[in-house]
This record gives structure tokens, sequence and C-alpha cells, in this order.
């Protein structure tokens, strides 16, 4: 049977409901911490979302194979009291992508093993991407070349767990890659023929290959290195219509981060019933600890020195930012701090940055931390939420109310 939770919030939505889950796509392990003690206090179900390029068979740049997610997520919701059936595990942009220097048919088969590995970890929201081209192959292919790529990896799904546990996401449409496109009135969404004719062939091609239950399309939101293309509240772009045919199905967006609170609701109304976010939490996460590290160089307890220790990281290796950011944009060593396309979140896990941030936490361990001085760099709000966290150190609640703060509005409603 398809999941239950998704189950309910697609029929909600399909009645005309302001329904949607926030779908978390992130690998960071305090963030998504964070995220389910949200979760838990406010009663609500979460989906917690791996990419191909963080989490795959041969361990992804976070060293995780599906498996491993799902352990550390399971073990997350265990130690905070979460149940587990209030989570749903999802793959993200799963497909040929982390093997697209190859050429198709070994990136494919790649594919076809992450798959699996997604399927038999547990996994049971799959977006399915075949939209980038492989060695020898144009960037960005048609729907006639990447509809069958799909299908093909829904058998492999199909093949590994029963059909009913899973619920396929397709389309990407979000807007591709290179930058976003933007037009006199922001970025542009997709058209419902576009959205219509990419379900449509999807829904053909998936016959007997499990439940499609939502489609990626771009609803006029996002957000690029240094600014955001925010949401036209009086604008339909009419693509509820354009799944309405389809029994069971609907909207996913993604780039939903950094938009304002009211912008959720308003993307449930128009039938965009999995909402993503990701960049904006592990933003979130690195204000904190730079907040607290800038805070203890300010009172001479001997810190301060984490952007410094990033900044060597980064410019060691480059891959992470540098296709990423532009001098048109602004400082390069401004956007690789504090961009909105948090390129900086590629390197946390390294061994130098984590002794950086041990060496923090120790720094602030057992010391008085005055209210006039955290509010030199910690807003009101983040104070408040955090006084709500007895059960954490002072500077693990301040870190987990800030990320807390940028996924709280997602969680908007009575379900």
């Amino acid at each position: 049977m398809m999941d239950s939770i998704l189950g309910d919030v697609i029929a909600q939505s399909r009645r005309g409901r302001r329904a949607a889950i926030p779908s978390v796509c992130s690998a960071h392990p305090e963030v998504l911490e964070a995220s389910l003690r949200l979760a838990r206090q406010l009663g609500r179900a979460v989906v917690i979302e791996a990419t191909s390029n963080q989490v795959n068979q041969d361990g992804g740049y976070t060293g995780q194979q599906p498996s491993d997610f799902v352990a550390m997520v399971h073990g997350l919701a265990d130690r905070i009291g979460l149940d587990r059936d209030q989570i749903v595990l999802g793959g993200d942009h799963l497909g040929p992508q982390a093997w697209r220097h190859l050429p198709p048919d070994q990136a494919m088969a790649k594919a076809d093993a992450m798959i699996r590995a997604y399927a038999r970890a547990g996994f049971t929201k799959i977006h399915l991407d075949c939209s980038e081209g492989c060695a020898g192959e144009p960037a960005q292919l048609s729907d006639a070349e990447t509809v069958p790529r799909a299908a093909l990896l829904a058998r492999a799904a199909i093949e590994t767990v029963p059909a009913e546990t899973l619920v396929f996401v397709v389309g990407t449409e979000v807007p591709p890659p290179g930058g976003a496109r933007v037009g006199e009135h922001g970025i542009a969404p997709t058209q419902p023929q576009a959205a219509r004719a990419t379900l449509d062939a999807h829904m053909e091609a998936f016959r007997n290959l499990g439940r499609i239950g939502g489609l990626v399309v771009q609803p006029g939101v996002e957000f690029g290195a240094m600014d955001i293309h925010r949401l036209p509240m009086d604008r339909d772009p009419r693509l509820r219509e354009a799944v309405a045919h389809h029994e069971g199905v609907v909207l996913e967006a993604h780039s939903t981060d950094y938009q304002h609170p009211e912008v959720f609701p308003r993307l449930a109304e128009l039938g965009f019933a999995f909402q993503k976010v990701g960049p904006a939490l592990t933003f979130a996460w690195r204000e904190a600890v730079y907040a607290l590290d800038g805070l203890a160089r300010l009172a001479g307890w001997g810190a301060g020195t984490l952007p410094d220790t990033m900044e060597a990281l980064m410019l060691s290796d480059p891959r992470y930012w540098v296709r990423h950011l532009s001098e048109d944009a602004g400082d390069l060593r401004v956007q690789r701090h504090v961009s909105y396309a948090d390129r900086i979140r590629y390197y946390w896990p390294r061994p130098e940055a984590q002794a950086a941030l041990t060496r923090l936490r120790e720094v602030l361990s057992g010391r008085v931390l005055p209210d006039p001085l955290l509010l030199q760099g910690v807003p009101p709000a983040i104070l408040d939420r955090a006084e709500t966290m007895s059960d954490l150190p002072r500077v693990e609640a301040l870190i987990q109310a800030r990320v807390q703060e940028a996924l709280a509005p997602y969680f908007f409603g009575d379900a």
C-alpha cells in the first residue's frame, strides 16, 4: 500500500484542501536532528530526503550508502523520541547524474544499482530524474529520451520491493542547470501544457510499474547565489489543472528555500503538496555556528577562526563551488561563505571543519552565555525558541533553534 502519510496528503490536496508536507533534503546530521525534533514537537510527519550525489552505493560526497543514511535518520529519531512511522524517507534526483561523465549505458547501470539500494534501504518516495545527458549527449534531454530511462529505473525499484510501497515523483522542471530563467515578472513557471505532456508521457510509460504520485514543476520560485526570486502571491500558473486528469497526482516544488512564510500555504493552494527545502536549513545552521564563533571572539575566549578554516578548505578544493559562483554576483569570498546557494555545506564533513567545530564547542562549554552577548549575533526569536529546548545544552539549543526557525513555516496549518 502506498505510504499512508503521503497518501493522506495527496488525498487532501486533491480534494482542494490547503495541504502539504515538508521534504527536508539534507544529509547534515544536526540539520536533520533539528528537523526531526520540530516534527516531534508539533506532532507532525516529515519527509527526509537524500540526493543521488549525497548518498549512493558508492558513498556519494557524504560517504554514506542508502542504508547508512537510513540508519542515521532512524538513530536520530530514536534518540529524540520521534516515532519512525512519522518519517517518510525520500530519494531526490535519483538517476545517472552522479555518473554522467560515463557513457549512457554505464551511467544507467550505476543508476539501476542505486535505485535498488534505495528501495532495499526503505526509501518510499522516489524522485526519478534522468534529465541530464551523459557522455556524448546534450546537457539536457527531452521527455522522449528521459521518460524511457525513468521507466527502466522504476522497474528496478519494483523488482526490489513491492510496487504498492512506493510513490514515484517524476519531472525535473526546477529550472534547468545553468541558472534560472528570469523574465519580466521573475521566474517563469512551467507552462501547463508542458507539465501535462510530461505527466502523460510518464503515465503511459509507467503502466504496471507502480504509482506516480507527484510531478515536479516550477511554480515561479528560485534562489541564486545572492538573490531570491519570490513567488508572486497573486499569480496562479494553473498547474493544478495539468495533473487534474490523473487521479492521485499532486505537484512538487523544489527550490522553495528562503521564501516568506506566507508562500508555503499559497503553494499548497496552487496544488503543491510536496514542498522541498534544503540549502536554507544548512544556511541557517552555518549562520548559527558563525555567530557563536564571532561572539566567542568578541568575548575574548579564544575562538573566532572558523571562517578562516572554511576558507582554506574551500580554496584548497574548489570543485564544489567554482562552477556555481561567479564574480558577476559579487565578491567570491563572500559568496563562498554566505551565498544562498550554500556551497559551503559540502565542506562541513571534512576533518578540518569538524576539528574547528569541536574547538568552538570546547571554548563555549560550561560558560555563561548572557543574553546581552548573544543578542549581538542571535536574533531574539532564536533565543526564545532555544529556551524551549531545556533538554539540550545552551549552545546546541541555539544552533538547533536557528534551523527550526527556518523550517517552521513549512509546518503551517493543523495537520
